[in-house]
């Protein structure tokens, strides 16, 4: 149902204290929301700690929401970006309404008396059209998800069948499903997303994406230790082969088409290769002819991964054209890789900005520098394909 000229008007008039306070409301929702347990556990804690990065993310997309609610059809590649999100997460229509609950709530709670019935009312309308467009697109993927070969919806549990010490801090891990049947094959760049049950912990979720090409017998991952990460952690120290995770089926809107129709240009940055990797395996094994650029930026020195990477990519693609950045190579690196970091403006030199299809996966500043330097360049934003693994839409946030 379309929102009312009265509700459109009402929530445009609150962009100025969405711009001053959307923060502090985000936050305040997320306390109101993290009070049930149940609705807790169905989010990514990580996002939600010192950074405080998923309450950046959602006040700049509420602010978002209301600059465009009289056109929302410039926001259809974020509602498709959080739709995937949360069918990766197994959100349910059920969960929306402690949202809305929460949401509103907030609002009344920072804004105080400036918060009057007429507002409240227009955002309670404009919340469940906007709930309403994402739980149907959600449904949708759902479907397809549990319709696929080897398809399922909700939780699945997998057993490692094998894991392989890449590093000293990379481990990668061979899944197979429980129930002996096949699974559905994730489009190269598709991530899965992992609920771990750790004893004296709220149950934990992660996105990890496939560093191989799709097949119908299970999933292979890489996971990095992190420092100070729970789950990664836990997995290198707690899930020997014949342990039992539990896992929500492929999902996300960053992956190579199944006929690609242009060159391809794969940007990677730090461990940002992983989902890049599942398109050139796919690459190599299906579409050799197509002329294909890889740009990796790193830190010091090259990691296993992004060598193993090399020599096969080398063996499999021989046309293809690599380049690797590194902001302080190291004297063994000498020759086989470029000082300093990836730029818009060598990439308008040297990759084919008027034809290519753009692939960026890795951190925020990376993304940012990319992103908006590829659209000066004249690449429509159709053709910039992105992923990073934190909230739904904090790249635009930023």
């Amino acid at each position: 149902m379309p929102l009312s000229d009265t509700t459109i008007a009402v929530v445009k008039a609150t962009v100025p204290a969405l711009e001053q306070h959307g923060l502090a409301i985000t936050r305040r929702m997320y306390d109101r929301m993290f009070r049930n347990p149940e609705i807790r556990d169905l989010f990514n804690q990580s996002h939600h700690g010192e950074t405080g990065s998923q309450p950046k993310a959602l006040a700049a997309a509420v602010l978002a929401y209301a600059k465009h609610i009289d056109n929302l059809g410039v926001l259809s590649g974020a509602v498709e970006r959080i739709a995937q999100k949360h069918a990766g997460l197994v959100i349910l229509p059920e969960h929306y309404p402690h949202v809305a609950e929460a949401l509103l709530g907030a609002i009344g709670d920072v804004l105080g008396e400036a918060a009057t019935p007429e507002i409240l009312e227009a955002w309670g309308e404009a919340y469940w059209t906007l709930a309403g467009i994402l739980i149907g697109r959600e449904a949708e993927i759902y479907r397809d998800m549990a319709r696929a070969r080897g398809g399922w919806r909700g939780w699945r549990r997998f057993v490692v069948a094998e894991r392989t010490a890449e590093s000293a801090i990379i481990t990668s891990f061979q899944l197979r499903p429980a129930d002996g049947g096949p699974v559905m094959r994730h489009r190269p760049g598709q991530y899965l997303t992992f609920r771990l049950q750790i004893p004296g912990q709220p149950a934990l979720k992660r996105n990890t994406a496939s560093p191989s090409a799709p097949d119908d017998r299970g999933y292979r991952i890489s996971v990095k230790r992190e420092e100070r990460g729970a789950a990664s952690t836990w997995l290198h120290d707690h899930a020997p082969p014949g342990a039992v995770l539990e896992v929500a089926p492929p999902a996300g809107e960053f992956f190579l088409s199944e006929r690609p129709e242009r060159p391809v240009v794969l940007l990677s940055g730090g461990v940002g290769l992983t989902p890049l990797l599942s398109m050139l395996e796919t690459i190599a094994a299906a579409h050799p002819g197509l002329e294909t650029h890889w740009v990796h930026g790193g830190a010091g020195r090259a990691g296993p991964g992004l060598r193993a990477a090399r020599r096969r990519a080398g063996g499999e693609l021989p046309g293809l054209r690599a380049t690797t950045f590194l902001e302080s190579p190291r004297a063994e690196e000498a020759g086989r890789a470029e000082a300093g970091r990836v730029t818009p403006d060598w990439l308008r030199r040297n990759t084919p900005v008027g034809a290519a299809d753009y692939f960026l996966c890795g951190p925020k500043p990376f993304l940012r520098d990319l992103v908006g330097g590829l659209a000066a360049a004249g690449v429509p934003a159709g053709r910039i394909h992105y992923e990073f693994f934190g909230p739904a839409d904090e790249l635009l946030a930023a």
